[in-house]
């Protein structure tokens, strides 16, 4: 086994979730990510805690998507609803043999498999706002989520190493450093009240007064690198473009241009899967409105991956996600929808708060 892998997995379990003697860890990932699945489980095991693995089967999730009756679609597994608020840390571990799996799959019926899951997704995000639940996303680098980044396997790995700083002698270190600075930051950004953000076919506006500036540094994704905040529902006004491309569900969305009116999207296009950007964005009635805003801050990801666990983190960036908010930054919108995209800051860029400059040409300036 690589020797990184047993690293991330000692940062993700003793760092990332302080999993502690006598907790329950629930772990997910497809047979892809096994390496990894091995070494969290490995871990949990040696501090003590009682960790549980559950494998995805992805043409088990197509087939339901592609044969289910609606009643099956919407089927919530008595055990998911028991499990949400049994254990005591989640760890999800993404890598696929195929990510676009789901390419094929009509866009509406995905949209009403992710509506079922709504409620367990509320109650799972309101434990960990509670912090009586701690989960942690990362990636293994597999030969397919390689190849959807345009890379080899092995520059793909050093890729997603070298972004978590696995390769250093102590990557906590790095992380709690990283923590200080975003900590400064959050402080500062807790004050202010109007956004303005602007770039080359960008220009919205919006309110974050009285809602909580999220320092992200490692601990609820791997690799981090962002600070967010959750809108004030009814806020955005203008419009924005979004320099990459939007991928959700196994679909790539390019050219998405979002139009805002008193917080709701007015008006959307897209040059490509404009279909499925609209199913998604009629999921339900908070699917149109903004559920965070945040600045990507991990300057070891220059380059686009079509994986939102790094691309949302590009230094020099922001993304905004349509659908449901983070209870922990004071957010109200609720929806099964949770869809970040991404806007590049790095040529031109500016992000103004109370009307002043804290944010060119992607670094900030406070």
């Amino acid at each position: 086994m690589d020797p990184r892998v047993e690293k991330l997995a000692r940062v993700l379990v003793t760092y990332s979730l302080k999993l502690k003697k006598g907790q329950t860890l629930k772990i997910v990932g497809e047979v892809a990510a096994l390496p990894l699945i091995k070494a969290a489980f490995k871990e949990a095991v040696k501090v003590g805690a009682h960790p549980y693995t559950v494998i995805r089967v992805p043409d088990n999730e197509e087939t339901i998507l592609k044969l289910g009756t609606d009643a099956q679609l919407k089927h919530i597994p008595a055990h998911s609803r028991m499990e949400v608020d049994k254990i005591d840390a989640y760890l999800g571990i993404w890598g696929s043999d195929n990510t676009r799996y789901l390419s094929g799959i009509d866009p509406k019926r995905q949209a009403l498999h992710r509506m079922a899951m709504k409620s367990v997704m509320q109650r799972f995000h309101k434990r960990a706002a509670a912090g009586s639940l701690s989960w942690c996303g990362t990636q293994f680098p597999t030969l397919a989520d390689a190849q959807e980044a345009d890379m080899s396997l092995a520059d793909y790995e050093d890729f997603v190493y070298r972004s978590g700083h696995i390769n250093a002698a102590d990557p906590v270190k790095h992380w709690k450093k990283v923590e200080k600075e975003q900590s400064r930051l959050c402080k500062i950004l807790n004050k202010v009240d109007r956004i303005h953000v602007r770039a080359k076919g960008t220009d919205l506006k919006l309110r974050v007064k009285g809602r909580k500036w999220i320092n992200c540094c490692g601990t609820e994704n791997f690799p981090d690198g962002e600070i967010f905040t959750g809108p004030i529902e009814n806020s955005a006004e203008g419009y924005i473009r979004y320099s990459f491309p939007a991928v959700y569900m196994g679909r790539e969305v390019r050219d998405v241009r979002l139009e805002f009116k008193k917080g709701k999207v007015v008006a959307e296009s897209a040059g490509k899967n404009l279909d499925f950007l609209k199913a998604m964005l009629n999921m339900d009635r908070g699917a149109r409105f903004l559920g965070e805003f945040a600045i990507g801050t991990n300057y070891e990801i220059k380059r686009f991956s079509r994986n939102i666990l790094f691309d949302e983190k590009i230094g020099g960036t922001c993304h905004l996600a349509v659908g449901n908010s983070i209870p922990e930054s004071g957010g109200k919108n609720v929806s099964a929808l949770h869809w970040d995209m991404i806007c590049d800051l790095k040529k031109g860029g500016e992000i103004t708060a109370d009307g002043e400059v804290i944010y060119r040409n992607g670094k900030f300036t406070i």
